[in-house]
C-alpha cells in the first residue's frame, strides 16, 4: 500500500510533464505559423498593385484605341492614294510595253525590208563591166536607220530611268505604309487568357476578383491562426509549469500580430477542470489543422504571384502596344511630310513618260517612213526591170522595123538602078549629056541610123529575171 501511495504523485507529475510538452509543441508550431502574416502583407500589396494595374490598363487601352482609330483612318487614306499612284504605274507600264511591242514590230519590218535589199542583187548588165556585184542595200544610206535607233534607245533609257525612279519612290511609299501596319499589328509573344476571335479581353478584372477572394481567405486564415495562438498561450498558462515556458516561447511574435491578450505575462484566470478539458480538446483539434492552414495560405500566395505575373505581362503588352501605336503615329506624321513628294513623283513620271513616248512614236513614224521608202525602192527596182524588158522589146521591134524598111529601100534602089540602066541603053545615044545634068546620075540612097547623144542600147536582162520581177510586182498589188 505504501508503495502504491508513493507512485500516484509520480504518475501525476509524468502526466503534467507530457501535457506541458504537448502544449509547448502546439505553441511553438502556432508561433511559427504566425509568420504567414508576411504572405498576407504580400497579398495586400499584390491586390493593390493589381488594382492600380487595372486603372493603368484602362487608361492605356483607351489611349491606344483612340490613336489606332485615327491611324487606321489615315492608313486607309494612304492606301487609296497608293492605289491611285499604283494605277498610274500600271498604266505607264502597260503603255511602255505596248510601245516597245510596236517598236519591235516596226524594227522587225524594217530589218526584213533591209534584208530583202541585201539579198536583191543588181543585174550585172545594168552596171559597168569592171564593177563587182552589188546589192540594192549598197545604194542605201543606213546611217539614217542607225541614227533613229540611237535616238529610240536614248528615249527608252530615259523612260526606263523615269520608271526606275518612280518605282523606287513607290517602294519607299509601300515600306512606309507597311511599317505603320506592322507596328499596329505587332503583338507580344505572350499568350494571354481571354484571347479569342482575334480580340483580347482584359484578364485583370477577373484576376483582381480572385486575388481579393484569396486575400480575404488568407486574412481569415491568419485570424484563425492568431486565435489558435491565443488559445495555446491560455492553455500553457493553465498547465503546471507552463507560465515560464509561455513567457519564454511567446515573448516575441511577428510584427503586426494582435494576439488579443494583454500579454503572456498576465496571470491566467482560474478555470474548472471540465472547462480546461474542453479547451484542450479544442486545442488539439485546431493544432491538427495549423499545417493545412499554413499550406493553404502559401498556395494562395503562389497562385496570386503567378496571376500577378499574368497581370504584369498583360500591362507590359499594353504598354508595348501603346508604344508601337505611338511609334506608328509618329511615323505617320513623317509620312505626311513625304506624301507630297510621293504624289509629285507620279506627276513627274507621267510628264517624263509622255515626253519620251512622243519622241519614241515620232521615231517609229520615221522608221515606218524609211521602211516604206526602202520598200518603194524594192518595188521601183522590180518595175525598173519590167521597164527594161519593155524597152528592150520595143527596141527589138524598132530594129526589126528599121531592117524591114532598109530591105524595101534597097529593093527599090536596085529596081531603080536597073530601070535607069535600061533607059540609058535605049535612049542614051540620042540624048545629049548636057540636056539634064542628072541624066547619068545613079539612084538616091537612104540610111536608117539611131540618133541621140549619149543614148545607149537597152541592156540585156534575162526573161527569167523579168518574170520574177513581174511576179513580185503582181504580188504586191
Amino acid at each position: 500500500m505504501a508503495s502504491s501511495t508513493e507512485s500516484l504523485p509520480s504518475q501525476s507529475s509524468n502526466q503534467a510533464s507530457t501535457l506541458l510538452e504537448t502544449v509547448v509543441s502546439h505553441l511553438l508550431a502556432s508561433k511559427r505559423s504566425l509568420s504567414s502574416i508576411n504572405h498576407v502583407y504580400r497579398a495586400n500589396e499584390l491586390v493593390t498593385a493589381t488594382r492600380n494595374s487595372l486603372e493603368t490598363s484602362v487608361i492605356t487601352s483607351a489611349r491606344t484605341e483612340f490613336l489606332r482609330t485615327g491611324i487606321d483612318s489615315q492608313v486607309r487614306i494612304l492606301t487609296r492614294v497608293r492605289n491611285n499612284i499604283e494605277g498610274v504605274a500600271r498604266e505607264g507600264a502597260a503603255e511602255f510595253k505596248a510601245v516597245i511591242r510596236n517598236l519591235d514590230t516596226a524594227e522587225e519590218r524594217l530589218r526584213e525590208t533591209l534584208n530583202l535589199l541585201r539579198k536583191t542583187m543588181v543585174e550585172a548588165s545594168l552596171r559597168p563591166e569592171d564593177e563587182g556585184r552589188r546589192s540594192l542595200l549598197d545604194f542605201v544610206d543606213e546611217t539614217g536607220v542607225d541614227g533613229l535607233m540611237a535616238r529610240i534607245k536614248t528615249s527608252i533609257d530615259k523612260a526606263s530611268g523615269a520608271d526606275d525612279d518612280f518605282s523606287k519612290g513607290n517602294r519607299a511609299f509601300d515600306e512606309d505604309v507597311q511599317n505603320v501596319k506592322s507596328l499596329l499589328a505587332k503583338k507580344t509573344k505572350q499568350d494571354m487568357p481571354g484571347e479569342a476571335g482575334g480580340e483580347t479581353k482584359s484578364p485583370i478584372p477577373e484576376i483582381l476578383h480572385d486575388m481579393e477572394d484569396h486575400a480575404k481567405d488568407m486574412a481569415d486564415n491568419l485570424e484563425s491562426l492568431v486565435r489558435h495562438f491565443d488559445l495555446c498561450v491560455t492553455a500553457i498558462k493553465h498547465t503546471e509549469g507552463g507560465g515560464d515556458a509561455a513567457q519564454r516561447i511567446a515573448g516575441e511574435w511577428p510584427e503586426g500580430v494582435d494576439i488579443g491578450q494583454d500579454g503572456t505575462n498576465a496571470p491566467a484566470d482560474p478555470i474548472g477542470e471540465e472547462e480546461r478539458r474542453e479547451m484542450m480538446e479544442v486545442l488539439e483539434k485546431d493544432a491538427s489543422q495549423v499545417e493545412d492552414v499554413v499550406i493553404e495560405i502559401k498556395e494562395h500566395m503562389m497562385d496570386m504571384e503567378a496571376r500577378y505575373e499574368l497581370v504584369t505581362a498583360y500591362t507590359d503588352q499594353l504598354a508595348d502596344e501603346h508604344a508601337n501605336t505611338t511609334s506608328a503615329f509618329r511615323l505617320l506624321e513623317e509620312i505626311g511630310l513625304r506624301l507630297p513628294g510621293y504624289i509629285a513623283q507620279s506627276h513627274i513620271f507621267v510628264y517624263r513618260w509622255d515626253d519620251e513616248k512622243a519622241t519614241i512614236e515620232e521615231c517609229m513614224d520615221e522608221l515606218e517612213g524609211l521602211r516604206l521608202f526602202y520598200d518603194g525602192f524594192l518595188r521601183a527596182y522590180d518595175n525598173l526591170l519590167l521597164e527594161i524588158g519593155r524597152r528592150k522589146a520595143l527596141e527589138t521591134r524598132m530594129e526589126k522595123v528599121a531592117q524591114d524598111a532598109m530591105a524595101k529601100i534597097q529593093k527599090l534602089y536596085e529596081d531603080d538602078f536597073e530601070e535607069r540602066e535600061s533607059f540609058k541603053k535605049a535612049q542614051g545615044d540620042f540624048l545629049p549629056v548636057d540636056i539634064w545634068p542628072g541624066l547619068m546620075a545613079g539612084p538616091l540612097q537612104y540610111e536608117i541610123l539611131p540618133v541621140g547623144n549619149g543614148v545607149e542600147k537597152v541592156p540585156d536582162v534575162s526573161k527569167s529575171v523579168i518574170q520574177q520581177a513581174t511576179r513580185r510586182v503582181d504580188g504586191r498589188i
